[in-house]
């Protein structure tokens, strides 16, 4: 069984004082689950305060974007090594926001999701489509293209030391939620196209949904076959609600 991650995007929210008062809410709760491993991915600036937090705790830290560079003359960039050295074990790599807000192409993407592996922290590949995208039909398209991008730079044997994370662009912060069915119909696409090229890697991945999950219908989507936890946004920076998401996925069969 594919261990159950609940992983909390905090996005650019939030102050010192904030990120540790939910932090508080996180890591004595965490202890009471059996199984799920739990993740939180502040700003980049709230990174050393977190890792000295977590210290101790079953809480993994990670952090939202790393630049596609080892090191050098690459001014307001975060290097891969530097965020190893803060503590982070993840990175989220090619989020929505940061493709449709920053650019970010498929071929960049790629690029950051190879430095992740290069620095040793597990990346986080977002994929996902637009509402535009979904009604002409193009999900598979899309999200199999975001995919190739990232199988033709670094292989198909990657993707064994990473996290996919299946965010439908239309259901992101707008309070709309794919219906499990509708999820389960991406992930099960996604670990169908990885298994045409490796049945072990498609075995053993972790396909998390991101899209406005809230405490109240994690439980429902956790119960897909191949949805093997969440991505959480605006519902991480409430501990209450983060722990029944992460409760929900402690308590995922299959």
């Amino acid at each position: 069984m594919r261990r159950p991650l609940v992983a909390g995007n905090w996005k650019m929210n939030g102050s010192t004082t904030a990120a540790r008062t939910l932090l508080d809410g996180i890591v004595g709760p965490v202890g009471g689950l059996r199984a799920a491993e739990v993740a939180v991915c502040p700003p980049f600036v709230f990174l050393r305060d977190a890792a000295t937090q977590l210290a101790g705790s079953s809480v993994a830290l990670g952090a939202q974007s790393l630049c596609e560079h080892e090191s050098g003359a690459y001014t307001g960039e975060v290097s891969g090594a530097m965020l190893r050295d803060l503590g982070c074990s993840y990175v989220i790599v090619g989020h929505s926001e940061r493709r449709q807000y920053f650019g970010e192409t498929d071929a960049l993407v790629a690029r950051k999701f190879a430095r992740a592996l290069a620095t040793d922290l597990v990346p986080i590949l977002c994929v996902g489509e637009t509402l535009a995208e979904r009604e002409a039909g193009q999900t598979e398209a899309v999200v199999t293209r975001q995919l190739a991008a990232v199988v033709e730079g670094s292989g198909i044997g990657a993707f064994a030391g990473a996290v996919i994370a299946y965010e439908p662009v239309w259901a992101i912060g707008t309070g709309r939620t794919a219906t499990p069915q509708q999820a389960q119909a991406v992930h099960a696409c996604i670990r169908g196209w990885l298994a045409a090229a490796s049945a072990t890697v498609a075995a053993g991945i972790r396909l998390l949904y991101g899209g406005s999950v809230k405490g109240a219908n994690a439980a429902e989507l956790f119960a897909e076959p191949d949805i093997d936890g969440g991505l959480i946004g605006g519902a991480s920076l409430n501990a209450g609600e983060f722990m029944t998401i992460c409760q929900a996925a402690d308590g995922r069969k299959g």
